[in-house]
């Protein structure tokens, strides 16, 4: 039943788009035309064979979520899991590979705890963020360890370019008792600019876990409550020659409870950046970047013992050049150094080591409608020695708005502090997993409608086994992704797809806690001073261990937002989530939200 109706959601949102050809309008919602991620410098998404998603700040507003983990969901390619409410432990996996396969940068900063390997992206305030550029498939040969399944990229909240200070400020709360607080203020002074954001979220949350039995069960019926204040800050000075200094901080600081043992953290995540760009040559402009990024925690026990601690660091540095060859080929070459650190409670056998990068990347426009992209990097990382990877990008733009694309890469993903030296756990003799991709697509970008469509295949070797830790597991993963936007009589339509077989190539079974098959469908239109919009959200079973005996069923869940614009300055929203109360789980165990609510009021100068 499951699948019938996933395939009706499907066909529904096919017909939908094609019925545009009846559609009298001229207005169609297009994605943002740049991307830096992709690259590392400023290209336009036309020009790019890779995968990309963007979620500006006003996409934010108007989708009206409350986490990160809840905007990244509207993403094609992206699964999350989650294990309780708000603020608990978030899992992202991107194209079927591991939830640490992921490099998560902030303000150009890799961000990330070194003992897991993959960040607490439900500790990132969303009141916070400016920005989110996501890039699917292997980044590897520009940003090193990580890329497997892709990069994430956050920008935090930047000045204003206008003389008057801007001031926005957000209120609002909702179901399990949740109350949120934002505001901003930023702005330009001659030529400098400057921004200053704070934010608190208070929730008392739901039961994030069921009762369980065995010698790890747990039996906790209570609310596992969750707070977070969070600040932003940056400003920055741009000087008459056209050299650039700029510096940003965020902060996201509070506590989260859950389940088991312990069942308390109290959390700090934090990154620092600054950095000085300036003109070499007039086709030639150098960045130098120097930043840090903390994941920190403290746990304890349900009588408020102190139970451990695990505090990581990763300080950053980077040099950029991108030097315009001629007007059709632009070079960009540079080098990252990065230290990793740990201090914890727990005695690791070694509690730092280092990795340095250097990397090339060449972007050409060959015969008006080709665009190709090549880049290389090598790697030498303490813990496991040299890795060289490449990526080549190929896209060619037709006439009447269509393109196709082809890519392929290597990537790899350093062996996390936890797998090589946790005490009786670890193995300091671990490789890097190692994959291979290949991707092609074609798209169209037309009056009436836009849409585009990409296959891939990901080979992943080396993999990390647990129990004993070894590098003895593989997998094979592909997948197909579509998107589809359009507008009819003044809706604006916007359809995502993924189907996916994540296998494990040791057990020929599906890789654990992956969805095969994902849909969404959103809705929206402005009606005066009122929006309105929807969301349908259909998921397909996936297994929570690795012998595929745990199934989780699929699901599907509807939500509706509204928003009334008061004036030009003043907006009341309202957002009802799960309006079905869908009773589901992405992990074993663990609850999600029923049907719950969020009112909110904001101001914006």
């Amino acid at each position: 039943m499951q699948k019938i109706l996933f395939h009706s959601l499907i066909l529904a949102g096919v017909g939908t788009s094609l019925s545009t050809q009846a559609a009298n309008s001229d207005e169609v919602s297009n994605l943002p035309e740049t991307v830096v991620t992709a690259t590392r410098t400023d290209t336009a998404r036309d020009q790019l064979a890779t995968a990309n998603t963007v979620f500006t700040r006003e996409k934010i507003e108007q989708l009206q979520v409350r986490t990160l983990p809840e905007l990244l969901k509207y993403a094609p390619g992206v699964d999350i899991t989650e294990s309780g409410g708000y603020g608990k432990t978030t899992s992202v996996f991107m194209r079927g590979t591991n939830s640490d396969h992921i490099l998560v940068l902030i303000d150009g900063i890799k961000a990330g705890s070194v003992t897991t390997g993959s960040a607490a992206f439900q500790f990132i305030p969303i009141e916070q963020i400016e920005r989110v550029e996501i890039i699917r498939g292997p980044q590897s040969s520009l940003y090193g360890s990580e890329a497997i399944g892709g990069v994430i990229q956050i920008f935090t909240r930047k000045g204003t370019q206008s003389d008057t200070p801007s001031v926005t400020l957000d209120a609002g709360a909702g179901s399990f008792d949740t109350f949120n607080t934002a505001g901003t203020v930023s702005g330009k002074w001659q030529n400098s600019w400057y921004s200053l954001g704070v934010s608190h979220l208070n929730s008392q949350g739901f039961d994030a876990r069921q009762p369980t039995t065995g010698f790890f069960g747990v039996n906790e019926p209570d609310r596992d409550g969750y707070n977070n204040t969070g600040i932003n800050a940056s400003a920055g000075y741009r000087f008459e020659n056209n050299a650039e200094i700029e510096a940003s901080f965020m902060r996201a600081q509070g506590k989260t409870e859950f389940d088991g043992t312990p069942n308390k953290t109290d959390f700090v995540n934090q990154m620092i950046n600054t950095s000085a760009s300036f003109d070499i040559l007039d086709n030639w402009r150098s960045t130098l970047r120097f930043g840090q990024t903390m994941d920190n925690g403290d746990n304890f026990q349900t009588d408020g013992s102190f139970y451990s601690q695990f505090d990581t660091t990763r300080w950053n540095a980077t040099w950029l050049n991108q030097i315009a060859l001629t007007e059709d080929h632009q070079l960009t070459w540079g080098t990252d150094y990065r230290v990793d650190e740990i201090q914890s409670s727990t005695k690791y056998d070694e509690t730092s080591r280092y990795d340095i990068g250097v990397f090339g990347e060449l972007h050409s426009k060959i015969l008006d409608n080709h665009f190709i992209n090549a880049s290389l990097r090598w790697d030498e990382n303490q813990a496991f020695g040299d890795s060289v990877t490449g990526n080549f990008g190929w896209r060619y733009n037709w006439e009447y708005g269509l393109s196709a694309f082809a890519s392929f890469g290597n990537a790899f993903k350093a062996p996390t502090f936890n797998q090589l030296y946790f005490p009786n756990y670890g193995n300091p003799n671990l490789t890097a997993e190692k994959s291979t991709s290949f991707e092609a697509g074609i798209a169209g970008n037309h009056d009436l409608a836009n849409w585009e469509i990409r296959a891939y295949h990901t080979d992943i070797n080396d993999l990390i086994a647990i129990y004993p830790v070894e590098n003895i597991d593989k997998a094979q993963i592909d997948g197909i992704e579509a998107e589809l936007s359009s507008q009819i009589l003044g809706w604006q339509n916007t359809l995502n797809m993924s189907m996916l077989n994540p296998q494990d190539r040791v057990t020929n079974l599906r890789l654990a806690r992956r969805a095969d098959q994902t849909l969404s469908y959103d809705l929206s239109r402005s009606l005066g001073d009122f929006d309105l919009g929807s969301q349908i959200r259909a998921q397909g079973n996936r297994y929570d261990n690795r012998a595929n005996t745990i199934e989780l069923a699929g699901y599907v869940t509807v939500d509706l937002r509204t928003a009334y614009h008061i004036n030009k300055n003043w907006m009341l929203s309202a957002k009802l989530n799960n309006l079905l109360d869908k009773q589901y789980q992405t992990i074993d165990t663990y609850n999600t939200a029923g049907r719950n609510f969020y009112f909110s009021i904001h101001y914006n100068n």
